[in-house]
């Protein structure tokens, strides 16, 4: 079975490279000096942050297996990073709009270094408190630096269309290139160095600083809502109020929350499902595979919304209803494929196909990302995007405080089979924007053409 993983890397390796050099002109953005120079920096520190961040993902269930926790201690463990994430990184993320979404990005590389040091004790509330630390530091991850850029990009008075070329760069290196290295310097730090499970964390605490040393010395400051008066109830209140207000955000918040609902829950899930009699599985090249396939996910992205014919609104509805089918194939392999009793040993041939179907919805992950964030920089206003964006967070990490709390209640299958249904939604969900948005659009377009038509036919004052 060895050679089906060198087989399968090698294959997505070599389409990845394939779609990456043969991009036309049709499918680049041409764009200023000044804006590459500005993408760039970005592109780097995101990078850092990231892999920060992946280098602990495969990890995060082995080590505390490692510690002697069965999986009720570890779902409980994850349940507190995802209820800080909830509660403590709502507020501390929201903070971002009005002390500066550059402190908010420094804020993030302490509290996850801080994250990474408790990963040495065996103390339960020790890892505890490390995976409440984690939650907040998440919270300001995925909202604080792309709050910084939007910010930064406006202010600096880039095109807007130029956006989606750093979000799609963002995810292909970020959420691609460098979680695959991760992967696989994790691999090597864990089992061919024999450092032990807890060094991919070290290492994580090590890149952290220094992303952290290029915001400090290169990143400028900006803000939401400049008003001074404003305490964090009154932004909550506000960012609500917006909500409930426009449809369209209301919409993006719910698909936001069922797909990374579904795909937290399957972070959660993969390594149980792919050894379910405690087969021997290489965790930091299958995640590496997995991110391989994020990254030629990502890679499609950038393709197609280079070409402003092509709606993201519109494409992602294909998108979710493939990740929806693609998590239902472990359902599907329990009555096609007779479960294996050989306790040990490699991964089965239903470990095999289900393999398959996570490496396509780690695809459609690496399309969602960028089109997320596209969407997000179309609908969401400026002065409250942080608080907005962490809003969108909470029905997230209520998901999967559930999810998790009910582990051992319902069998993998289950867990699969509901992820599926949530992610059929979010087509259902989809769907509905894309028609709000083309009414919307339709509407802009009637009102300017009147506009336009009584400016023509307004008599002249002589």
């Amino acid at each position: 079975m060895e050679m089906f993983y060198y087989l399968l890397f090698g294959g997505l390796a070599l389409v990845v490279a394939i779609l990456e050099f043969s991009k036309t002109t049709k499918d680049r953005i041409n764009a200023s000096a000044a804006f590459h120079s500005f993408k760039n920096n970005y592109l780097v520190v995101y990078s850092l942050m990231m892999a920060g961040d992946w280098l602990q993902g495969p990890y995060v269930y082995y080590l505390y297996s490692q510690y002697g926790f069965d999986k009720g201690d570890i779902g409980r463990l994850f349940i507190a990073g995802f209820g800080s994430s909830m509660l403590f990184g709502t507020i501390v993320g929201s903070l971002a709009d009005k002390q500066g979404r550059k402190r908010a990005c420094v804020t993030y590389c302490i509290t996850y270094i801080l994250s990474c040091i408790t990963k040495h004790s065996p103390q339960y509330k020790v890892l505890m408190l490390g995976r409440v630390l984690g939650g907040i530091a998440t919270s300001l991850l995925f909202s604080a630096f792309e709050s910084w850029l939007v910010a930064e990009h406006n202010k600096r008075g880039f095109d807007q269309q130029w956006l989606s070329l750093t979000f799609s760069k963002a995810i292909l290196l970020g959420n691609g290139l460098i979680a695959i290295v991760s992967g696989l310097l994790g691999n090597v730090l864990t089992d061919t160095l024999g450092f032990g499970p807890v060094a991919p964390f070290d290492a994580a605490a090590c890149l952290l600083a220094i992303g952290m040393a290029i915001i400090l010395s290169s990143w400028s400051e900006n803000y939401g809502d400049p008003s001074d008066n404003k305490d964090l109830l009154t932004q909550f209140k506000g960012a609500a109020t917006i909500i409930a207000s426009d449809e369209k955000i209301a919409l993006l918040g719910a698909i936001q929350s069922l797909f990374e609902g579904s795909m937290y829950t399957f972070v959660f899930l993969w390594t149980p499902a792919l050894s379910p009699n405690g087969e021997d599985i290489p965790h930091g090249f299958i995640f590496a595979t997995f991110m391989l396939t994020s990254m030629l996910g990502s890679s499609i992205a950038s393709r197609v919304m280079a070409r402003p014919s092509l709606k993201v609104e519109g494409f992602m509805q294909i998108v979710f209803i493939l990740s929806s089918c693609s998590l239902l194939l472990p359902v599907v392999t329990t009555f096609l494929v007779p479960p294996s009793s050989v306790k040990g040993g490699s991964i089965s041939f239903s470990g095999c196909i289900q393999l398959i179907g996570f490496c396509t919805f780690e695809g459609c992950v690496g399309i969602f990302w960028p089109a997320i964030m596209k969407m997000r920089s179309q609908y969401i206003p400026e002065e409250a995007r942080s608080t907005i964006m962490n809003f969108f967070r909470i029905p997230l990490n209520i998901f999967v405080c559930v999810v998790l709390y009910n582990v051992n209640a319902f069998p993998i299958t289950v867990m699969f089979g509901m992820c599926s249904i949530f992610l059929f939604m979010a087509a259902v969900l989809q769907r509905r924007l894309m028609v709000l948005a083309e009414s919307y659009k339709s509407k802009q377009q009637d009102w300017t053409s009147m506009k336009e038509r009584d400016t023509e036919t307004e008599p002249l004052n002589i």
